[in-house]
């Protein structure tokens, strides 16, 4: 028989399949490996897989635990008896029961476990509830093929009926309603009522609150502060006001309650200004000051007598103010619920609230509920419930339905059932899920009680031993929560290392302090940009000098295959939350090269790749739209420069659109980009859209190349939210970003150590993983996060939460006792940060510690002092004699200093020499059409015809005339506005044309560009393109083509546009060809006509454009 060591013994000994056990385990105790241990003995031991319902916190747990469990079974069926057989003994199993039997059953396991029908019933218990009421949907009332709400969409049908209570039947109720709000987004009321909307079964009343009936605050004011009260503040004032400064403060409140226009802003101006801010006392010592109060005594006691009456009748008023608060916010409640439930079942939708409820309906109240408890006592033998200790009270009540036959001694079923729940309280940091600590020592009793009633037991058992964590780490843990720091933490705080010669190092770094910040910043630094003396910017750079000197100095670490080297990997570093020091640690990080994960969340509109697509597309809904066109101008889709986009943009007459649009020669990928963008964004659905953005014209490659390959996570959700958009709604592209506009879409990243990058996460994240080495920076902010709106003052009551200074006595309890709650929390994530490091924790921090409060970077000063650690370079460091001290960096190493930076990189650049610019020869000014071209099409395809022209005549001369069409088929593609046939036929046209022949032979030059200063324009520098030229022996003539359907008679009547843009030719060629004769040319291509061009006519018209 095998001979179990403690830890181990633990472990099987919770395993027992025929006992109902109630694990308390501690971090990294090995509590996946008893669920799994417990669930394959289960099976052995001949339980059919599907009376197993195992319930797991997360999708991912139950996938991991999934895994292991086939793995496990998988390795049976392939074992030797030998070695099955040395394997069942170390889960437990009696040796003398194992014969061939017993070997076969257990090689047939993982067969039996794959061929389960709907498979093995490891899931969350949403999951659970969800396949529970498709079983039995209607005696649950719900549609047999009801979707889930998902958030986003939830967000949406909420903001969608609350504009129509404000329009419909119920806007007095919404108009109550906004006399009280106070300015918080809308959606996170809407969704704290959706959460309680069990609290508004009952419309409040006053004796809820301790009034009598009829009571109002005006009652309450004018029954206080009566006539003589107001003539006693009036002698007051003058007084206070000639006194000093406190008294001044006081007689100008004075002024202002006397000059309120109701009694009840009077009494409440009255309660501020006479009232301890916190303790509402009245303070007859310090208001007004002994000098007043002296000269003063008649006058002063009357108003002291005031202030007394005023310190009695606060509760009342402020009672009376949260009674209307609550009336107010159940009034609009009931129609907001009302429409919101119809639209659910309108629309077959169930919320995850909703599957946890009407599951628990239908096991305990429903009218079937016999029926379906009679289904389920038949199909579930042994229920096993992971993380326990961040179930929900209502969670507990729906696993107390599934398992009422187990604890009554009666059943359909003979067998012997068991519940088996497995949790550790000390790491429950799930409350904004609904998860209560105390439920699971709770809940423990109730079994505990009801299997004792039938002579059955529950088994209690504790894992002490860490199978993760080096001993110095867990005796910080042990250390560090006691006396106060216990709040919050049942029962004893105490660890054993299973791997007790494991080397551990615990260090707790100096805390980086605030410095004075400079005086004068310079002008140009953004006004968000932390400054360089910032202790959290300071503290970012050495986390990341500090790993990227631990990496590549050589340190070595102990795993579980030996000694290696330390690698990007090994770091986890936690935060309490996403904030600026979360940020700054992640590009400190990637300035230094280190390999590193990037945010573990992601808010994808956040992204900016993802903004420059939407940029774009924004644009492409309205062209009108400077500030979009701008974002994707400057964005890696279109990839124009700054001072590009100025010369585009200052001095511009129309919009940027129009004034890009005159100077598009200048960007041609650009121009075609947004050309096809505009002329599909109309009648293609938005994911097309993006993904045609994304390929056709390399926006994914482009955006990547610029921002890294991070970028593709929100890209790709990008896409994946157009395709939801067009699954639920008519798909436009105007619709698609009002959709998207309209709520937060944030994905996680599942980081894991095997991709060799660091990790930067916050603590709730870090759930369920472990790191050789974990840094804690983020160790100073203690402010609690009360954001929750609906307050839960008694059972059915619930209130509209106020501010402080107006909250009565019941409302400030309950606020007082979630703020504590919140702080025991807080401890315990900070016991989840401390145990995820298994060899080296480093706990450090920024900012200011303040006096009060426990602020973790203090309790784990405490618990290393009280430890035993040793003072080192200004911090405290724990470890234990098996910490490899010779592999510490060689003093060569530890002498290389970073090089400072220079001081001129901070400094402000030189103001730069004007740059050149460059003119268009074809925006010279002057028409470029005759008035009738008007009527033949619209400015935009008429451009689009021209180019498409130009294309045909420069490529097709160099290709053989049988394939022309094909050629143009390609170069065409589909263009809905346009008479493609059309375009063809005119190119074709004029290549055809005798006496055009010559312009397109093999020695003409096509598509010439040209750079010159040119003299009729002040020597400005012209650059353009000339589509023919053509050099001979002693002459040069440039050739222009012009597709326009309206043909001039006569040179004369040529626009001056055009004109302007051959004289801009004919100078600058002048230049450059000084010995030949320079002659220029308009080739007609709707009449094929060649018209020259006189010299002085094109000179003249140049001389008079706008730019000369």
């Amino acid at each position: 028989m095998i001979q179990f060591d403690e830890a181990t013994q633990a472990q099987v000994t919770a395993a027992r399949p025929n006992a109902s056990t109630w694990v308390s385990a501690n971090a990294g105790s090995g509590k996946t490996r008893v669920l799994t241990d417990r669930v394959a003995r289960l099976l052995l031991h001949g339980t059919d897989p599907q009376k197993i319902l195992c319930l797991t916190y997360t999708n991912a747990a139950a996938a991991e635990m999934q895994n292991r469990l086939f793995k496990r079974l998988g390795e049976w069926a392939m074992m030797p008896d030998a070695g099955l057989r040395e394997t069942l003994e170390k889960l437990g199993e009696d040796a003398g029961l194992l014969d061939d039997i017993k070997l076969r059953q257990a090689r047939t396991l993982f067969a039996s476990a794959l061929e389960t029908p709907g498979g093995l019933k490891i899931q969350t218990i949403h999951a659970f509830c969800d396949a529970l009421l498709r079983q039995f949907p209607l005696e649950a009332h719900v549609s047999p093929q009801f979707e889930i709400l998902e958030d986003r969409q939830a967000k949406q049908v909420r903001s969608d009926i609350l504009e129509q209570l404000a329009e419909g039947d119920a806007r007095p109720a919404f108009e109550r309603l906004a006399e009280f709000y106070t300015g918080a987004d809308p959606d996170s009321l809407l969704q704290a009522i959706a959460q309680n909307h069990r609290g508004f079964a009952t419309r409040p009343t006053h004796s809820d609150f301790g009034l009598i009936p009829d009571m109002t605050a005006e009652t309450i004011a004018q029954t206080t502060v009566t006539s003589d009260d107001l003539s006693v503040l009036t002698d007051m004032v003058p007084l206070l006001l000639a006194s000093g400064a406190n008294d001044k403060k006081l007689g100008a409140a004075f002024q202002m309650a006397l000059s309120a226009q109701t009694d009840r802003a009077r009494f409440q101006i009255l309660i501020g200004c006479m009232l301890h801010k916190e303790r509402f006392e009245a303070l007859p010592n310090l208001k007004p000051t002994k000098a007043v109060r002296e000269a003063n005594v008649a006058l002063v006691s009357q108003l002291h007598d005031l202030m007394a009456r005023v310190e009695a009748a606060r509760e009342a008023f402020v009672s009376v103010s949260a009674y209307e608060r609550a009336v107010a916010l159940y009034d609009f409640a009931t129609p907001f619920l009302k429409a919101y439930n119809s639209y659910k079942l309108l629309h077959g939708k169930l919320d995850y609230q909703d599957l946890i409820e009407k599951s628990q309906a239908l096991l305990q109240n429903s009218s079937m509920s016999q029926w379906v408890l009679y289904r389920l006592d038949g199909g579930i033998d042994h229920v096993l419930v992971d993380e326990a200790q961040d179930t929900s009270p209502d969670q507990w009540r729906l696993i107390e339905c599934l398992t009422e036959e187990f604890t009554s001694g009666q059943g359909a079923s003979n067998t012997e059932r068991t519940i088996f729940v497995v949790g550790d309280e000390k790491q429950s940091i799930y409350s904004f899920q609904g998860a209560d600590p105390k439920y699971f020592g709770e809940m423990r009793d109730w079994f505990e009680e009801r299997l004792t009633a039938i002579e059955n037991q529950l088994h209690k058992q504790s894992l002490l031993f860490s199978f993760r964590s080096a001993e110095p780490i867990l005796r910080l843990v042990d250390h560090t929560f006691v006396g106060d720091a216990k709040s919050g933490i049942i029962g004893d705080v105490k660890h054993r290392a299973f791997k007790s010669e494991k080397p551990g190092r615990v260090e707790l770094w100096p805390l980086v302090e605030a410095q004075p910040e400079p005086e004068d910043k310079p002008w140009f630094e953004p006004l968000d940009r932390p400054s360089a003396s910032d202790p959290r910017q300071v503290l970012a750079t050495q986390i990341a000098e500090w790993i990227d000197t631990t990496i590549s100095s050589g340190h070595q670490i102990e795993t579980d295959d030996g000694l290696r080297p330390v690698h990007a990997g090994d770091f986890l570093i936690l935060v309490q939350k996403r904030s600026l020091l979360f940020r700054a640690i992640i590009k400190e990080l990637k300035s230094l090269g280190l390999n590193v994960a990037g945010a573990d969340r992601l808010k994808v509109g956040e992204e900016l790749a993802v903004k420059d697509i939407l940029s774009l597309l924004k644009f492409a809904a309205t062209p009108e739209d400077d500030l979009s066109l701008a974002e994707a101008m400057r964005s890696p889709l279109l990839n124009i420069s700054e001072s590009e986009l100025f010369t585009l943009s200052h001095g511009r007459k129309g919009t940027l659109w129009q004034s890009f649009r005159e100077q598009a020669d200048a960007f041609p990928t650009a121009k075609a980009i947004v050309d096809d963008v505009l002329d599909h964004a109309d009648w293609m659905r938005p994911f097309e859209l993006i993904d045609r953005i994304l390929t056709q014209h390399h926006g994914r490659e482009n955006l990547l190349d610029r921002l890294g390959e991070e970028a593709e996570d929100g890209i790709d959700e990008l896409l994946s939210q157009a395709m939801r958009y067009e699954q639920t709604e008519t798909p436009t592209l105007t619709g698609f970003l009002n959709w998207f506009a309209s709520g937060a879409v944030e994905i996680k990243r599942e980081m894991d150590s095997s991709s060799g990058q660091i990790r930067v996460m916050t603590v709730h994240a870090s759930k369920g993983l472990e790191a050789p080495i974990v840094i804690l920076p983020d160790t100073v902010d203690t402010r609690s996060r009360d954001g929750q709106e609906v307050v839960a003052l008694d059972e059915g009551l619930v209130g509209w939460k106020s501010a402080k200074e107006n909250a009565n006595q019941a409302e400030r309890a309950v606020l007082e006792a979630r703020k504590e709650l919140d702080q025991q929390e807080r401890l315990r994530l900070l016991y989840v940060g401390l145990t995820r490091a298994e060899n080296w924790l480093v706990v450090c921090g920024a900012g200011k510690l303040g006096k009060t409060g426990s602020p973790w970077y203090r309790l784990v000063a405490e618990g290393m002092e009280n430890a035993g650690a040793e003072h080192a370079d200004g911090g405290l460091v724990l470890q234990n004699e098996f910490w490899p001290t010779d592999l510490k960096p060689s003093d060569d190493d530890a002498q290389i200093e970073k090089a400072k930076l220079p001081d001129w990189l901070n400094a402000a650049a030189p103001i730069p020499a004007p740059r050149l610019s460059t003119l268009s020869p074809s925006n010279l000014g002057g028409a470029k059409a005759l008035p009738t071209e008007a009527q033949h099409m619209d400015e935009e395809t008429a451009k689009m015809r021209g180019t498409l022209i130009h294309t045909f005549l420069e490529h097709l001369p160099s290709t053989h005339r049988s394939n022309w069409k094909d050629l143009s088929d390609k170069l065409l593609g589909n263009i809905p506005t346009l008479d493609t046939s059309e375009v063809y036929d005119t190119a074709v046209r004029v290549l055809e044309a005798s006496d055009l022949e010559f312009l397109f032979q093999p020695g003409a030059l096509t598509e010439v560009n040209l750079c010159a200063n040119v003299p009729e324009l002040n020597n400005e520098t012209i650059y353009g393109a000339i589509d023919r030229l053509i050099v001979r022996d002693g002459t040069v003539l440039a050739v222009d083509f012009k597709s326009n359907k309206t043909v001039p008679d006569k040179v004369e009547d040529i626009p001056d546009g055009l004109l302007r843009q051959m004289g801009a030719y004919i100078s600058a060629l002048k230049q450059i060809y000084p010995d030949h004769s320079v002659e220029g040319a308009i080739l007609w291509t709707e009449t094929q006509k060649l018209m020259s061009l006189p010299h002085d006519l094109v000179i003249d018209a140049l001389k008079n454009s706008t730019m000369s």
